[in-house]
């Protein structure tokens, strides 16, 4: 059952990742672009139209990787230690920290996409975007990095 949720995780998590790198692209793509331009076919897409989604898709794969989680401490953790992988665990230890800090910040990342869009760009939402960009990169990688490191579920 772990390796089901591990891989539903996974796609989850995937999806996570388009939202949020095409809404970052999208925010910071210049309003200038040449239409047609790779950067205009992003800005054309309203980047508000990703925040319920991205939200929803952060909370949801939050939760599934907290309940894969326990079996990866239990079974997989101990064989990690054991040959020494301690940067990749340092590294799974910050990806934790910054899952959780990320799920402190989802409230204002969601009330700054809620408010009506101004002509000006809005440098918190950009700034909130950007660092959820980051959590959900880093994220991915080292969560990916993990498993070719030891598989899960074997």
């Amino acid at each position: 059952m772990a390796s089901v949720l591990a891989i539903v995780h996974g796609l989850v998590a995937v999806a996570l990742l388009g939202a949020i790198t095409h809404q970052a692209l999208a925010t910071w793509a210049p309003a200038g672009a040449k239409p047609g331009s790779f950067f205009a076919r992003f800005r054309a897409v309203k980047s508000d139209a990703f925040a319920n989604a991205f939200v929803l898709l952060y909370a949801l794969t939050a939760a599934l990787g907290a309940i894969v989680y326990l079996d990866f401490k239990v079974d997989i953790a101990p064989d990690l230690e054991r040959d020494g992988h301690w940067l990749a665990l340092g590294c799974l230890d910050l990806k934790e920290d910054f899952v959780a800090i990320g799920l402190g910040l989802l409230p204002a990342y969601w009330v700054s996409w809620r408010r009506s869009q101004t002509q000006a760009p809005d440098l918190s939402r950009s700034v909130l975007t950007s660092l959820f960009a980051f959590i959900v990169w880093w994220s991915f990688l080292v969560g990916h990095v993990m498993v070719n490191i030891m598989g899960f579920g074997a």
